[in-house]
Formats: C-alpha cells, sequence, structure tokens
C-alpha cells in the first residue's frame, strides 16, 4: 500500500522559520532509515503557504487566490511518499518520526493512495493500461 504522509504547517513554519542543524540532522537519519527499509518513495518540505496560490474551481470559473492562507492547520508543510505494508506500519514509522516542529505542538497526517484496484470495473482495462503507459513515462521509463 502507498500512503501520503503530511507534515502539517505550524506559526513557525509558515513564518519561514528554518530548521535547525539538529533537526535537518535527525531528519535526514530518519529518511535513511525509511530509505534503508524500502518505505521511502519520495518526500520533500514545503515553502510557506505566502509562496503559493490556490486556483477554486467554480462551474467553468478559475480563480486564484494567492498565499498566505489563514489557517496553518489545513496547510502542508511538507510530505513524504511511502510503500508500506499497512496502515499500521505506516502509524509505526510516524511514531519513529523526530518532531517536526520542536517547540511547537506538530501533527502528521498519513492518508492511502489510490490504487487502480480501487476504482472497480470503472478503470476499464484499456484505462488501466494508459494509466500505467502514463507512471512508466512520468517515472522516466518510458
Amino acid at each position: 500500500m502507498r500512503f501520503i504522509v503530511f507534515v502539517k504547517a505550524t506559526k513557525n513554519s509558515e513564518a519561514g522559520v528554518m530548521p535547525s542543524q539538529e533537526l535537518l540532522t535527525a531528519m535526514m537519519k530518519y529518511n535513511e532509515d525509511l530509505v534503508k527499509a524500502g518505505v521511502m518513495l519520495g518526500g520533500e518540505g514545503l515553502h510557506p503557504s505566502s509562496k503559493g496560490v490556490r486556483v477554486k474551481f467554480s462551474g467553468s470559473q478559475r480563480i486564484v487566490t494567492v498565499g498566505p492562507f489563514a489557517e496553518t492547520n489545513e496547510i502542508v508543510a511538507g510530505y513524504w511518499l511511502w510503500q508500506c505494508k499497512s496502515k499500521e506500519e505506516a502509524i509505526e514509522w510516524v511514531k519513529r518520526c523526530p518532531s517536526p516542529m520542536p517547540g511547537e505542538e506538530s501533527e502528521i497526517e498519513i492518508r492511502p493512495l489510490f490504487e487502480a484496484e480501487d476504482f472497480g470495473t470503472e478503470l476499464t482495462p484499456e484505462l488501466r493500461e494508459r494509466e500505467e503507459r502514463l507512471r512508466a513515462q512520468a517515472a522516466g521509463k518510458k
């Protein structure tokens, strides 16, 4: 099972406060452990929402809102993409994570990704083949 693991933003991350060398070192070690275990497929930290935009879809209209955005608990500060045997395994990995926002309460959210089989018969064999080709192209495997 694949999961996206969101590190939620805090006031400090939204203010652009950079992590300490100690936190960067601890996170690097944690990421190395994830890679060695075959769990981590990718991940990055994100700039504050002040550098982002949101695009709202309303019928045929597209409304662009420039950040920053008010509710930090709804903003993502970083993410990982993981491959785990189960949600329980993903939870255990998150519990081992260094506190991503020292000095502040922080939160990490784990969400499963949809896999092809989740779409049932609506994902026809032709659409499944197209999707697999797109994944291969995106991964540089053409």
